[in-house]
Protein backbone atom coordinates (compact mmCIF):
# COMPACT_ATOMS: atom_id res chain seq x y z
CA UNK A 1 0.00 0.00 0.00
CA UNK A 2 1.36 3.37 -0.96
CA UNK A 3 2.31 5.62 2.12
CA UNK A 4 0.93 8.95 3.55
CA UNK A 5 3.14 10.78 1.94
CA UNK A 6 2.67 9.14 -1.32
CA UNK A 7 -1.27 9.38 -0.83
CA UNK A 8 -1.13 12.93 0.05
CA UNK A 9 1.08 13.88 -3.33
CA UNK A 10 -1.58 11.87 -5.64
CA UNK A 11 -4.17 14.10 -3.84
CA UNK A 12 -2.63 17.14 -4.12
CA UNK A 13 -2.42 16.50 -8.11
CA UNK A 14 -5.62 15.26 -8.10
CA UNK A 15 -7.41 18.20 -6.25
CA UNK A 16 -5.02 21.73 -6.33
CA UNK A 17 -5.65 23.72 -3.53
CA UNK A 18 -6.57 21.32 -0.94
CA UNK A 19 -5.16 21.49 2.50
CA UNK A 20 -3.23 18.39 3.36
CA UNK A 21 -1.03 17.65 5.94
CA UNK A 22 0.76 14.38 6.77
CA UNK A 23 0.38 13.95 10.93
CA UNK A 24 3.18 11.81 11.98
CA UNK A 25 2.63 9.52 14.82
CA UNK A 26 5.38 8.87 17.02
CA UNK A 27 4.27 5.84 19.01
CA UNK A 28 5.22 2.13 18.14
CA UNK A 29 2.69 1.54 15.91
CA UNK A 30 3.66 4.85 13.75
CA UNK A 31 -0.16 4.88 12.17
CA UNK A 32 0.45 8.51 10.19
CA UNK A 33 -2.45 10.42 9.31
CA UNK A 34 -3.56 12.49 7.45
CA UNK A 35 -5.45 15.92 7.88
CA UNK A 36 -7.83 17.11 5.35
CA UNK A 37 -8.76 20.82 5.39
CA UNK A 38 -13.12 21.07 5.50
CA UNK A 39 -13.39 22.37 1.66
CA UNK A 40 -12.22 19.21 0.12
CA UNK A 41 -12.95 16.60 2.90
CA UNK A 42 -15.84 14.94 1.16
CA UNK A 43 -14.90 15.07 -2.51
CA UNK A 44 -10.91 13.33 -0.98
CA UNK A 45 -13.28 10.81 1.27
CA UNK A 46 -15.27 9.79 -2.50
CA UNK A 47 -11.52 9.25 -4.50
CA UNK A 48 -10.25 7.16 -1.52
CA UNK A 49 -12.99 5.34 -1.51
CA UNK A 50 -13.14 4.85 -5.88
CA UNK A 51 -9.29 5.02 -6.91
CA UNK A 52 -8.22 1.82 -8.17
CA UNK A 53 -5.03 1.60 -6.50
CA UNK A 54 -6.73 2.40 -2.83
CA UNK A 55 -10.24 0.94 -3.24
CA UNK A 56 -10.84 2.40 0.57
CA UNK A 57 -14.34 0.48 0.58
CA UNK A 58 -14.25 0.47 4.47
CA UNK A 59 -14.60 2.79 7.57
CA UNK A 60 -14.06 0.85 10.36
CA UNK A 61 -14.31 3.39 13.23
CA UNK A 62 -14.93 7.13 13.99
CA UNK A 63 -13.72 9.10 16.90
CA UNK A 64 -13.96 12.33 18.48
CA UNK A 65 -11.28 13.78 20.22
CA UNK A 66 -11.46 17.15 22.14
CA UNK A 67 -8.22 19.00 22.64
CA UNK A 68 -8.64 22.02 25.38
CA UNK A 69 -6.56 25.37 24.62
CA UNK A 70 -3.10 25.05 26.11
CA UNK A 71 -0.03 26.71 27.03
CA UNK A 72 3.01 26.21 25.06
CA UNK A 73 6.59 26.74 26.03
CA UNK A 74 9.14 27.67 23.47
CA UNK A 75 13.02 27.56 23.56
CA UNK A 76 15.69 29.35 21.50
CA UNK A 77 19.17 29.76 21.81
CA UNK A 78 21.51 32.19 20.76
CA UNK A 79 25.30 32.54 20.44
CA UNK A 80 26.06 35.76 22.21
CA UNK A 81 29.84 37.22 22.14
CA UNK A 82 31.28 38.17 25.34
CA UNK A 83 32.57 41.53 25.49
CA UNK A 84 35.41 40.51 27.65
CA UNK A 85 36.57 38.52 24.06
CA UNK A 86 36.09 35.47 26.12
CA UNK A 87 34.35 32.71 24.69
CA UNK A 88 30.72 33.13 23.04
CA UNK A 89 28.04 32.02 25.25
CA UNK A 90 24.73 30.48 24.59
CA UNK A 91 21.88 31.89 25.59
CA UNK A 92 18.65 30.26 25.92
CA UNK A 93 14.88 32.57 25.54
CA UNK A 94 11.46 30.95 26.60
CA UNK A 95 8.88 32.68 25.09
CA UNK A 96 5.22 31.51 25.89
CA UNK A 97 1.91 30.72 23.42
CA UNK A 98 -1.52 30.25 23.80
CA UNK A 99 -2.84 27.15 21.78
CA UNK A 100 -6.25 27.66 20.78
CA UNK A 101 -8.29 24.11 21.58
CA UNK A 102 -10.04 22.71 18.95
CA UNK A 103 -11.88 19.18 18.24
CA UNK A 104 -10.83 16.35 16.00
CA UNK A 105 -12.38 13.39 14.38
CA UNK A 106 -10.28 10.30 13.37
CA UNK A 107 -11.90 8.00 10.75
CA UNK A 108 -10.13 4.58 9.97
CA UNK A 109 -10.43 3.36 6.22
CA UNK A 110 -9.58 -0.24 4.90
CA UNK A 111 -9.96 -1.77 1.95
CA UNK A 112 -11.86 -5.10 1.87
CA UNK A 113 -11.09 -5.45 -1.95
CA UNK A 114 -7.67 -5.58 -1.62
CA UNK A 115 -6.82 -6.28 2.08
CA UNK A 116 -4.57 -3.37 2.83
CA UNK A 117 -5.03 -0.26 5.67
CA UNK A 118 -5.64 1.52 7.85
CA UNK A 119 -5.08 4.99 5.73
CA UNK A 120 -6.25 7.56 8.97
CA UNK A 121 -8.33 10.98 8.03
CA UNK A 122 -8.67 13.71 10.69
CA UNK A 123 -10.90 16.36 10.62
CA UNK A 124 -10.57 19.51 12.90
CA UNK A 125 -13.16 22.29 13.75
CA UNK A 126 -12.16 26.07 14.19
CA UNK A 127 -12.55 25.77 17.53
CA UNK A 128 -14.68 24.82 20.68
CA UNK A 129 -17.39 27.35 20.32
CA UNK A 130 -19.11 28.19 17.37
CA UNK A 131 -16.97 26.87 14.84
CA UNK A 132 -17.67 23.49 15.63
CA UNK A 133 -19.13 21.69 12.18
CA UNK A 134 -16.88 19.83 9.88
CA UNK A 135 -18.42 17.60 6.66
CA UNK A 136 -20.00 14.40 7.61
CA UNK A 137 -18.15 11.42 5.94
CA UNK A 138 -21.53 9.55 5.87
CA UNK A 139 -22.20 9.97 2.29
CA UNK A 140 -18.68 8.06 1.25
CA UNK A 141 -18.79 5.28 3.91
CA UNK A 142 -22.68 4.39 5.67
CA UNK A 143 -20.93 2.97 8.71
CA UNK A 144 -19.74 6.31 9.85
CA UNK A 145 -23.60 7.36 10.03
CA UNK A 146 -23.76 5.96 13.98
CA UNK A 147 -20.25 6.67 14.31
CA UNK A 148 -20.53 10.45 13.63
CA UNK A 149 -23.61 10.80 15.60
CA UNK A 150 -21.92 9.80 18.80
CA UNK A 151 -18.97 12.09 18.27
CA UNK A 152 -21.89 14.64 17.88
CA UNK A 153 -23.62 13.50 21.25
CA UNK A 154 -20.60 12.97 23.38
CA UNK A 155 -18.07 15.81 22.09
CA UNK A 156 -20.85 18.61 20.19
CA UNK A 157 -18.92 18.45 16.92
CA UNK A 158 -21.80 18.97 13.95
CA UNK A 159 -21.46 16.87 10.59
CA UNK A 160 -23.15 18.90 7.80
CA UNK A 161 -24.31 16.76 5.49
CA UNK A 162 -24.88 14.15 7.87
CA UNK A 163 -28.77 12.54 7.06
CA UNK A 164 -29.73 11.72 10.69
CA UNK A 165 -27.71 13.95 13.42
CA UNK A 166 -29.55 13.97 16.67
CA UNK A 167 -28.49 12.36 19.92
CA UNK A 168 -27.44 8.52 20.01
CA UNK A 169 -26.33 8.10 23.48
CA UNK A 170 -27.56 10.74 25.81
CA UNK A 171 -31.47 12.18 25.83
CA UNK A 172 -32.79 14.45 23.99
CA UNK A 173 -32.91 17.07 26.95
CA UNK A 174 -29.49 16.51 28.21
CA UNK A 175 -27.03 19.80 27.99
CA UNK A 176 -23.14 19.50 27.37
CA UNK A 177 -21.04 17.27 25.85
CA UNK A 178 -19.82 14.29 28.41
CA UNK A 179 -16.53 13.50 26.64
CA UNK A 180 -15.12 16.66 26.44
CA UNK A 181 -12.14 16.88 28.78
CA UNK A 182 -13.77 20.32 31.03
CA UNK A 183 -16.70 18.50 31.12
CA UNK A 184 -18.72 18.64 35.19
CA UNK A 185 -21.13 16.19 35.96
CA UNK A 186 -23.78 17.63 37.44
CA UNK A 187 -24.47 16.62 41.62
CA UNK A 188 -27.80 15.43 40.83
CA UNK A 189 -30.66 14.35 37.77
CA UNK A 190 -33.48 14.89 36.58
CA UNK A 191 -34.83 11.85 38.99
CA UNK A 192 -32.91 13.14 41.90
CA UNK A 193 -34.33 16.23 43.13
CA UNK A 194 -31.74 16.50 46.07
CA UNK A 195 -28.43 15.50 46.43
CA UNK A 196 -27.96 12.44 48.82
CA UNK A 197 -25.49 9.82 49.63
CA UNK A 198 -22.10 9.62 47.36
CA UNK A 199 -23.97 12.24 45.24
CA UNK A 200 -23.74 14.60 48.58
CA UNK A 201 -20.43 14.22 49.77
CA UNK A 202 -19.27 14.91 45.62
CA UNK A 203 -21.45 17.92 45.79
CA UNK A 204 -19.18 19.31 49.24
CA UNK A 205 -16.05 19.32 47.27
CA UNK A 206 -16.88 22.08 45.15
CA UNK A 207 -19.28 24.60 46.29
CA UNK A 208 -17.94 27.88 46.92
CA UNK A 209 -18.32 28.41 50.61
CA UNK A 210 -20.04 26.33 53.50
CA UNK A 211 -23.05 28.67 53.76
CA UNK A 212 -23.93 27.58 49.83
CA UNK A 213 -23.34 23.87 50.38
CA UNK A 214 -26.29 21.79 50.26
CA UNK A 215 -27.67 20.83 53.97
CA UNK A 216 -26.82 17.15 55.08
CA UNK A 217 -28.75 14.49 54.99
CA UNK A 218 -31.11 14.11 58.66
CA UNK A 219 -30.09 11.36 60.67
CA UNK A 220 -32.01 8.10 60.96
CA UNK A 221 -32.90 9.49 64.70
CA UNK A 222 -33.68 12.74 63.65
CA UNK A 223 -36.12 11.43 60.75
CA UNK A 224 -37.48 8.62 63.64
CA UNK A 225 -38.21 11.80 65.86
CA UNK A 226 -39.97 14.05 63.36
CA UNK A 227 -42.02 10.71 62.58
CA UNK A 228 -43.60 11.24 66.18
CA UNK A 229 -47.22 12.86 66.56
Amino acid sequence: METPEQIRDRLLARFPGAEITVVTNPGTAAQHSLLLGAAHAAAIAQFLRDDATLKLDQCSNVTGIDWPEKEIIESTKTTVPDPAGGAPKVVETKTKRLQPGYLEVVYHLYSIALRHGPVILRLRTGNRTDQVTVPSLTPVWRACEFQEREAYDLYGIKFEGHPDLRRILMWDEFKDYPMRKDYVEPDDYEWEPTPHGAVLAKAKTHYPSPAAQPPDEPSVASAKEGAKP
